[in-house]
Order: C-alpha cells, then structure tokens, then sequence
C-alpha cells in the first residue's frame, strides 16, 4: 500500500500537501496552524480555545449564521479543535464542492468579524465548557498531571484556559495573537480526497495566496523533569487516579516501540492493567495508558477509577505493574499481540479521508518523514523484544508523578500538591 502524496509551498510561504484516493467522492480539507496553548502567555491561557470559537461566529462579509447555510447547502461537515500545539479548521465534502469549502475556510481566518461584544458572548460560552470541563474528573485529571509533570511550563497549561485568564482576554490580545501565530509560514494546508493535487494548489492559491504576515518564533524550552503530586477535591463518588512520566517527542525513531509497550501495558483488553486491576482483581471499571507526544518531549500516563477505599491498592498494583515491566520486559507472545493490534488499529484508522487528512497536516507541521501505512507496517513488525525493553527501563524506569481527584472529605483534606 504506497501511497503518494504530492507537496508545494506557495510563494507567501503556506505549505500545501495532499494525497489522491481515486477511490472516495468526497475530499476532507483541514488548515493546521502551528499555534496551540503552547503558544499562550500565562495571563491569555485560553486564548487559542477562545479563538477557535470566534472563527466560527463570522466574517467581515458573512455571518455565523450565513457559514452554517453555506456549508449546509454543499452537503458538507465544518468544524475545529485546539491542541497544544496547534489549532486545525477543517471541512469534509463532496469532491465537486471543494473550491467553495476551500473559499469559506479561508475568509473565516483570513476574514474574522471579531468585536468587543462578539468576544464577551463567545467567552460566556467558553466559560460554560470551562464549567463542564470541572465537572468531568476523568478529563480534568489528564491535566493535572500535565501540571505536575510540566511544572510552570506551558505545557502544563489546560487548553481551555481557567475563568479568571479567559475572562480577561481583550480583543487586542486577540488580534496580537492572530497577528503573531495567524500567518502564511505558520500554515499547513492539508487535503485528502477524489482532488488532484494541482486543483488543491490551484484553489489554496487563489485564497490564501495574496495573504501576507510572518510569524513569530516559539522559544519555551521544557526544563527538567521533577516528580510531583498534585491532588484536587470534588463532589464525586470516585477516586481518579493518574500516574505518569516523561516520554518522547513526536520525531523519536522509538515512538513505534512506545505504540507497543503502550498497549501491552494499558492499550486494550488484554493489556496487562485491565487484566490485572478489572478482570482479576476488580478493582476498576475503567483503566488504561495513554502517551502524549510534542514537538520536544512527550509523556506516558495511566489512568484508573476506583472507590476511594481502593486508591492505595490500585496505586500499588499499577506500580508492581511498571516495576515489573522496568524489571522484567514484555515476553514474545505480549509483543507479537500488540503488533497486530497496533497494525489493526493504523489500518483501520487510514480507512476515511479525516484521518489521513490529519495525518499529513500533522506530519507536515512538525516537518516529520510521512511514512505509508506499508512503511509504517515495516516498522512496527521490525521492532524487537529488545527494543522495547530497553525503552520501558528508560520511560518506566524514571521517577513517577501522581495527580488524584477525590471525593469531597475522603483522604486527605489538602487540596494542593504534596
């Protein structure tokens, strides 16, 4: 399965990369901006989120109301999110309309109707998810270890901001922001789809092309890591437990060994922590493990629930877990599953235009080799025992962090870090 993709970059410096599938009527467009929470001042955190939700509230030409019926009409699906490290708009439509998808992306960031009373209603409604946000433990802690494991880092930083930063975010902040970071050279255009590649850079260019605006460099080196605990109390019934350390960043050659000692150790049901803490202790109903990388660093984390007379019973067998794995590595038989569940997982995943759309825009920003799902196969079946249990001595074998979420008046009752 080679697959071709095609790259130009136009003469203002937007990065244009897209791949044919002959076999699809529809093409997902998406605009990756290399601007995430990354890139926030600590009194703006927030102020990506924030702008995302104003590109969508109109242009100097049209209203929110007019890009709705505007996508409506063509039959096609427009949306957005916020990471870290960048901020992608994208469309998925029918392959006859993407000229005109390709024009409403551009005037809403190149064009946005932002004013004083726009932002203050947009903020209300950022402030609910904020809300909502709280009220998810099970997302909230996701952050908590960030915070712990990123220290004062913007890394450490929620996406969305908290009231007080995004309550006093200007309409100056905003267009400073889109000055610095909304800009030719800081953009990927990435499309995938029933498009020919010399259409995509045909229609990219002729919205985006006159644009103009250089953006700013992002100097924010992450410090060392220092293990940390960090516990917070809410009106809940369970304990949320995180653990976590420091892991590699998106351009590490090893990142395939981490897809696989990342399954085994909490990837999927037969993962060693599902087994261990729900099917033969009970314990949980949900666990697992998750990695995180960015351009620099990255981290391994792993999440369980539990009853709040269970939280140093389930720590403990997590950490036996780690140590063992860190003591005695993954066997043959852990290995060839994961293999073949990471390779299920690659192949069903490149089966829409969205996520191979994501895939190149992704790997583009970040100025990644992008492999074909055969390479990437090659890879995967290459790697060896060895391998991976060097890497899970070095990852697992480092300090660990600690964020909880506990009931209101279960533990203890500080509600800081330890």
């Amino acid at each position: 399965m080679g697959v071709k993709y095609e790259r130009t970059t136009l003469a203002n410096g937007v990065r244009v990369i897209s791949e044919k599938l002959d076999h699809v009527r529809s093409a997902c467009i998406g605009l990756w901006f290399k601007a995430g929470s990354r890139n926030e001042e600590p009194y703006q955190s927030g102020i990506s989120h924030l702008i995302e939700h104003l590109t969508f509230k109109g242009t100097t030409t049209r209203s929110a109301k007019d890009i709705a019926i505007a996508f409506d009409t063509i039959g096609g699906q427009v949306n957005a999110f916020t990471s870290k490290e960048y901020t992608c708009y994208y469309a998925k439509i029918l392959d006859e309309h993407f000229s005109t998808a390709v024009e409403l992306l551009a005037d809403m960031v190149l064009h946005p109707a932002d004013d004083q009373e726009l932002i203050e209603r947009e903020k209300g409604v950022v402030l609910e998810e904020i809300k909502m946000y709280e009220d998810s433990p099970d997302e909230m802690i996701h952050d908590l270890l960030n915070q712990v494991v990123f220290a004062e880092h913007p890394l450490g930083r929620p996406i969305l901001g908290t009231a007080e930063t995004v309550g006093q975010i200007s309409l100056a902040d905003i267009q400073n922001y889109r000055r610095n970071w909304y800009t030719p050279n800081n953009l990927v255009v990435a499309v995938a789809g029933n498009v020919e590649h010399a259409v995509v850079v045909e229609q990219i260019d002729r919205y985006l092309g006159t644009w103009t605006g250089e953006s700013k460099q992002l100097s924010d080196r992450v410090g060392d890591y220092a293990p940390g605990k960090l516990k917070r109390h809410k009106d809940i019934e369970q304990a949320h437990i995180c653990l976590g350390v420091r892991g590699l960043p998106r351009d590490d050659e090893r990142k395939y060994a981490l897809f696989l000692l990342d399954s085994i150790l909490g990837g999927g049901m037969s993962s060693r922590l599902f087994q261990e803490l729900r099917e033969e202790r009970g314990l949980v109903y949900s666990t697992y493990s998750y990695h995180a990388s960015y351009h620099d660093v990255g981290t391994l984390g792993i999440y369980a629930a539990t009853g709040i007379d269970k939280v140093d019973l389930v720590t403990e067998v997590i950490t036996k877990e780690i140590e063992d794995l860190v003591t005695n590595g993954v066997s043959e038989a852990e290995l060839h599953r994961a293999k073949q569940q990471l390779k299920g997982s690659l192949m069903l995943g490149l089966e829409n235009t969205s996520s191979r759309m994501g895939r190149l825009g992704k790997g583009e920003l970040f100025g990644e080799e992008i492999k074909t799902p055969n390479e990437m196969i090659e890879i995967i079946d290459q790697t060896t025992l060895e391998e991976v249990n060097s890497l899970a001595k070095e990852i697992l074998g480092q300090p660990v962090s600690t964020a909880l979420v506990l009931p209101n008046g279960k533990g203890e009752e500080d509600n800081g870090a330890d």
